[in-house]
């Protein structure tokens, strides 16, 4: 079968590294320090005044990782726009919208490629509805989001721990199974910065996590979305005995594509080929016709992305459930960000 050009081996060598302290993660080691030394006098220079945080006239909560590729920060920053939004506090995002094709600052609109503004952010503005901005720089992005919708209340970013340059007023870090992986540093180790460090919240997924924090349940819906919106039942690509259906190839250009492949098996979908492809993948190379054979199931990250090119995809949306007492403690730090009554 034609196959894109898959996750290179040295990046899947090299996740596989952080894992644990083995021999290629003591090899790398000496460059791990050499960055962390880079990241403390990068972090020293702002605590002492030298480079300043810039602030907007709102409060701004940033959604990040500690750990470099994806933990599933994106679903969480859609369920906090949402929740917001069910609120009544008006919420907009901003992002660098990492790995888009244009410069300079955007509006995310339903108009505009996915390839022009990233992946993450047009699935966030397709999701929430709410206004999303894109710009190399983050403050850039809050500034025309102020600008083009002056009553926001509170705006949230998409990723940028790391971006000491915007202020922030609360910080929610994201983790997966992985924990802190081998607890080194880039590029030993998956640490974008030394960890413990101070966090407002911290969210956390798998059976064994490393440290404690909400736990976040994610799992697949029981259906697809269309390019259209319409709503197919898995049930309905589960093989059974004389069925006609095309055989499904799942594809996905996420941090992890295994975990969305294992989800869907957890579906019990036979697949009959899986594609893992680099993050933000663009699709430039896909052709339809070299696939026409197979029903296509992806990622709602990569339908925005795919669905221009193949309309017939499907894309399966990941759940992603926080507890009551995360919302509670979100609600008690949004209160006293936005002077509101703690009734409300």
């Amino acid at each position: 079968m034609p196959a894109l050009t898959p996750t290179p081996a040295w990046q899947q060598t090299l996740r596989r590294a952080w894992t644990q302290r083995g021999l290629l993660a003591w090899l790398l080691w000496p460059m791990s320090m050499l960055y962390g030394l880079l990241v403390a006098i990068r972090t020293a220079l702002y605590h002492w005044g030298v480079f300043k945080a810039q602030r907007v006239p709102v409060p701004v909560v940033v959604v990040g990782n500690v750990v470099a590729g994806g933990a599933g920060k994106t679903p969480v920053v859609i369920a906090l726009a949402e929740h917001w939004c069910q609120r009544g506090i008006r919420v907009g995002v901003i992002s660098r919208g990492y790995g888009r094709s244009t410069p300079g600052c955007l509006e995310v609109t339903r108009e505009r490629a996915a390839q022009e503004v990233g992946d993450e952010p047009a699935l966030i503005h397709r999701r929430t509805g709410a206004p999303v901005f894109v710009a190399e720089r983050r403050i850039d992005a809050a500034r025309a989001l102020l600008a083009r919708h002056p009553d926001t209340q509170i705006i949230l970013s998409d990723d940028g721990l790391q971006h000491l340059a915007l202020h922030r007023d609360l910080e929610i870090g994201v983790f997966d199974e992985r924990g802190v992986g081998n607890g080194f540093l880039l590029p030993a180790g998956p640490l974008r910065e030394p960890w413990p460090r101070k966090l407002d919240l911290v969210l956390r997924s798998g059976i064994e996590p490393a440290f404690d924090g909400y736990r976040i349940q994610r799992t697949l819906a029981d259906h697809a979305v269309t390019a259209s919106g319409e709503q197919v039942p898995l049930a309905r690509l589960i093989d059974t005995p004389g069925a006609s259906a095309k055989p499904v190839l799942a594809l996905a250009a996420i941090a992890q594509p295994e975990v969305f492949f294992s989800m869907l098996r957890a579906k019990r979908l036979t697949l009959a080929h899986t594609l893992g492809l680099p993050d933000h993948y663009d699709f430039k190379s896909f052709s339809r016709n070299e696939y026409k054979g197979y029903r296509l199931i992806c990622t709602e990250k990569d339908a925005v992305k795919l669905w221009p090119l193949c309309p017939d995809a499907l894309a399966v949306p990941l759940i992603s459930v926080l507890p009551d007492d995360f919302w509670a403690a979100l609600d008690a730090h949004t209160n006293a960000l936005l002077d509101l009554p703690t009734s409300f």
